[in-house]
């Protein structure tokens, strides 16, 4: 996919969601400036609103740079999708990928806490201590929430805001390319929403890792052996789904 952009100064950093302007900062890849043209003035609208509300003093997470963080990986690389619901609405939680937070973080959310037990009890990988989980996107798994901001505080606050148009964009193009769509992890109702999106792909679905529904389905789901599973009856290189770990030095 070739498009050209005009070079900008990446230091000045706007909040608008153009995407011709957060493909020219690096904040999205190119390759998406197409493939989400549709709802391009759903996302002027949803940057209105954000304004506005920033204007108030109302904090919004994640930060604007990080917004549409899942689409920085390119389209034609991304084999697994995770679909969660929003963001973190607790200060320092929301990078922008669908349950990761930063390296820095110490104290995990209780869902990534939930999703790790998930996960070493699956394959067997290590507990992880880090909630950082750009290790997956670098091996084309796309962390996707449903709904891309929140307000600090409130859960949900930003559903009916528009992301559900874009995300239900970008989970149809992917649905939709040649090589068998992706395999789609759908975690919690709101991203079950999004299963009459993708009739083309492996769809894997459980309750949501919340404490609240944790213990309804979830565990024992086995989501990360079955991603593993869908890629290899595609073709596809399975997931590494084990994180780096700290070592303390005594």
């Amino acid at each position: 996919m070739n498009i050209t952009l005009n070079p900008v100064n990446t230091h000045q950093m706007s909040s608008t969601l153009s995407l011709e302007n957060l493909a020219r900062q690096n904040l999205i890849d190119v390759s998406w400036v197409k493939v989400l043209a549709p709802v391009r003035g759903i996302l002027d609208d949803i940057a209105g609103v954000l304004e506005k509300e920033k204007a108030r003093g109302v904090d919004v997470f994640p930060a604007s740079h990080n917004i549409m963080r899942a689409f920085k990986t390119p389209f034609e690389r991304i084999n697994v999708v995770i679909v969660g619901q929003d963001p973190y609405p607790t200060p320092g939680d929301a990078v922008g990928l669908s349950f990761s937070v930063s390296p820095e973080q110490r104290v995990l959310p209780r869902s990534l806490n939930n999703i790790f037990t998930e996960l070493c009890s699956d394959v067997l990988v290590q507990k992880q201590v880090k909630g950082d989980l750009s290790p997956w996107v670098e091996q084309g798994v796309m962390l996707l929430n449903r709904v891309l901001t929140v307000r600090s505080g409130e859960a949900g606050s930003h559903r009916g805001l528009g992301w559900e148009a874009v995300t239900e964009c970008a989970l149809r193009a992917l649905d939709n390319r040649s090589d068998q769509g992706v395999v789609a992890v759908l975690w919690g109702n709101d991203a079950h929403t999004a299963q009459s999106f993708l009739p083309h792909s492996t769809v894997i679905s459980s309750a949501h890792p919340s404490p609240l529904s944790a213990s309804r389905g979830f565990f024992g789901s086995r989501p990360f052996s079955k991603v593993n599973e869908a890629l290899t009856n595609l073709g596809k290189t399975p997931i590494n789904w084990a994180l780096p770990h700290e070592t303390a030095l005594f």
